[in-house]
């Protein structure tokens, strides 16, 4: 990880596609330098390349040139809220080990935890088929809370906020 004032987000002379024809055109071209502690807001129209920043960031479009460095490890939301067939807990965790203390100030801070009284099971309760039993904004928050509770480095949140009302997005931020 990278320490305080050091970048730990670089992009220098970055040039990205979604295509990987050797005659690509570049359909991102990027510099960029994040120092460690920071907080950047990408804003933008729709369609304006924010996503695909992201994506250039995670390594998921073709890096035609240029250098990218990330120091530490990554936790990444995309809007689509990405839920498994497991428990609600089991969602969170991602594998992690459960740290009780953690896990609760993680739900706490996602505004998850009136959502267990909600749930038949609380935490314990299978969430099913892409989240079938959870509202957008649940499923949002659900989301928000595997990238907190993953304690990363880096967090690269895609519009987290767009499936929650105002009252929980104001808690969240």
């Amino acid at each position: 990880p990278a320490t305080a004032g050091q970048a730990a987000v670089t992009v220098r002379d970055g040039k990205f596609s979604w295509s990987r024809a050797p005659d690509a055109v570049p359909t991102l071209d990027l510099n960029l330098k994040v120092k460690a502690g920071e907080l950047v807001m990408v804003v933008g129209e729709v369609g304006s390349g924010k996503s695909s920043l992201l994506q250039a960031l995670l390594g998921e479009m073709v890096q035609i040139s240029g250098d990218v460095r990330v120091l530490g490890s990554i936790a990444y939301t995309s809007q689509d809220s990405w839920i498994q067939n497991v428990t609600l807990r089991d969602n969170v965790l991602m594998g992690h080990p459960f740290d009780d203390v953690y896990y609760n100030l993680t739900l706490e801070a996602c505004a998850l935890k009136s959502d267990l009284h909600q749930l038949a099971a609380g935490d314990q309760t299978e969430i099913g088929e892409k989240g079938i039993n959870l509202s957008g904004g649940q499923r949002a928050r659900v989301a928000l809370a595997r990238a907190v509770y993953a304690r990363a480095d880096v967090y690269l949140l895609d519009d987290p906020l767009s499936a929650v009302d105002a009252h929980v997005g104001s808690h969240l931020f």
